[in-house]
């Protein structure tokens, strides 16, 4: 397996892990009625439930842009080291975006954020030259 594809399945597990310590906040922020009835109306999350909510969220967004990066990258068989260091600095990125993101650091958490999206351009512009 390349190491970009290992940051990815790594990437992947961050999202289990991400999915599970958001459920059971929201879990206990909503009471087993709601969490499992038919949800026809949105479930609405705040405090740190809902911090953990919308980090889950916006790493499933990163996560796309970032799953075609790897797979341009190993389909066409253009592993460097540019690609590997920025799959790596992705998944270092995503990593401490979740504290950022519970924590509320602000400026810190927007940084965080842009090095992972900066990451993922630089594989798919590396995967064009």
């Amino acid at each position: 397996m390349t190491q970009e594809l290992t940051a990815l399945t790594l990437a992947a597990l961050l999202q289990v892990v991400q999915f599970v310590i958001m459920a059971v906040p929201a879990n206990i922020q909503l009471g087993p009625a709601k969490t499992t009835g038919p949800r026809d109306q949105p479930l609405e999350l705040h405090g740190l439930a809902g911090r953990l909510k919308r980090a889950q969220d916006n790493h499933f967004e990163g996560l796309i842009l970032f799953s075609i990066a790897v797979m341009v990258i190993t389909v066409s068989d253009q592993s460097s080291v540019v690609t590997v260091t920025s799959a790596w600095v992705y998944l270092v990125a995503r990593i401490l975006y979740v504290p950022a993101y519970v924590i509320a650091v602000g400026m810190w958490r927007s940084a965080i954020w842009g090095l992972g999206f900066l990451a993922t351009i630089v594989m798919l512009c590396a995967a064009l030259v």
